[in-house]
């Protein structure tokens, strides 16, 4: 996998911890770079390893299915990023209830870095499919969300609302794009 394709997947799957980063700042009525680093360290943190626990259960299955694993794979980032469009358009369940709660609650947060790093579970679990190295991908992811989460904090302190809906479309659309482009990829070297 190239950079540029791993970098653009983190990217995307950084969205979502970037939207509720920033609606956690707006919940924060003074900013302490205590509060940036620990947002951006439990999101960071989740997004590295959830791709990982997917990458191994995708190990385990992937002799099973083996002659579909890019269909799966093009279906798993379709539907995470349809989904992160359509609630971003239509729902912004994540992102409201990361304002009335407060990040500074443990529990709080550690709901929250679970809710937004299930999608990287799933890209794990496309990564295994196709056979290629999660590590390197597992650390960019981490290191991408763990520094948007951060500028989030402070950015939502300080701009609000503005930008959340737009920045998780654009997440949405990124994983879409490399879903099509494993799918083109592998049809193409069959054909």
């Amino acid at each position: 996998m190239s950079f540029i394709t791993t970098f653009l997947i983190s990217l995307g799957l950084a969205m979502d911890a970037f939207a509720v980063a920033i609606g956690s700042g707006m919940a924060l009525k003074k900013v302490k770079l205590y509060d940036a680093v620990l947002v951006a360290t439990f999101f960071g943190g989740f997004q590295l390893f959830m791709p990982l626990i997917g990458w191994i259960v995708g190990l385990a299955i992937r002799e099973a299915i083996s002659s579909v694993d890019h269909w799966i794979a093009f279906l798993l980032l379709a539907f995470i990023g349809g989904k992160m469009i359509h609630e971003s358009i239509y729902e912004q369940e994540g992102v409201e209830e990361a304002k009335a709660a407060n990040p500074r609650n443990l529990y709080i947060l550690l709901g929250l870095a679970v809710a937004t790093s299930i999608d990287a579970l799933a890209v794990g679990l496309s990564v295994s499919l196709l056979q290629t190295s999660i590590v390197e991908l597992a650390v960019v992811i981490g290191i991408v969300t763990f520094v948007l989460s951060f500028a989030g904090v402070y950015i939502g302190n300080r701009v609000g609302n503005f930008c959340e809906k737009q920045v998780t479309i654009i997440g949405g659309v990124i994983l879409i794009g490399i879903g099509v482009k494993i799918l083109v990829e592998h049809l193409s070297a069959a054909g």
